[in-house]
């Protein structure tokens, strides 16, 4: 994909971020870069499978909204939600009211405790699923991938909900799994140096 925004310091960035105003702070300072916190990992992948059929845009505007409806995405927190909380949430109009959506993040949460006591961490898990770099496609030009499509099939197996590839593959865009920033864009860098200095969950030290 080719970079045709430039930023207003006149350095190139991904097509994507020009899209709205608000994207422009989210692709510089989170969108790619690793993240190795349960909290933060649990959420993305929530806000993900909220944005299924929906715009990136309309769930970034409501993304301080949703922290507050879901306790900062607190997974031990949210585990204990009960049906009452399902019909608050509904009644939210700061959020996406939709039912399936919202039991699966409650559903969620409780897989997330028991992936935790079997595998330590969320951030352990996933960055086992983390591909190669000499595997990977274009820099956005997939919106699947191998590692995606197995991650996607593990966690609907240990019951976790709305969590099928494209929205995995999203998720390990936007956490740092993968350095999908185009090739001319000023983070595709900034992202593989911090990629290189990151320390893999569960590893001795960092990788590429």
């Amino acid at each position: 994909m080719t970079t045709e925004f430039v930023g207003p310091d006149g350095e190139p960035r991904c097509r994507w971020c020009g899209g709205a105003p608000e994207f422009l702070d989210y692709h510089d300072n989170e969108w790619g870069f690793p993240v190795d916190d349960d909290q933060r990992l649990f959420e993305k992948l929530c806000l993900e499978s909220f944005q299924s059929g929906l715009s990136w845009r309309t769930i970034l505007a409501k993304r301080e909204n949703f922290r507050a409806a879901f306790n900062g995405f607190d997974f031990n927190q949210v585990a204990d939600f009960t049906n009452a909380d399902v019909e608050r949430l509904l009644l939210d109009a700061g959020i996406v009211r939709h039912r399936g959506k919202i039991e699966a993040v409650i559903n969620n949460a409780k897989r997330a405790q028991e992936l935790v006591e079997e595998h330590g961490s969320l951030a352990a898990y996933f960055w086992r699923y983390e591909p190669k770099p000499e595997d990977l496609p274009e820099p956005q030009t997939a919106s699947t991938s191998e590692e995606s499509v197995a991650l996607s099939k593990a966690l609907k197996k240990m019951g976790w909900k709305f969590v099928g590839p494209t929205t995995v593959f999203a998720f390990m865009q936007a956490m740092g799994l993968i350095n999908d920033h185009a090739k001319g864009c000023v983070s595709r860098s900034k992202a593989a140096v911090i990629r290189k200095r990151f320390k893999r969950p569960g590893a001795s030290s960092g990788g590429s």
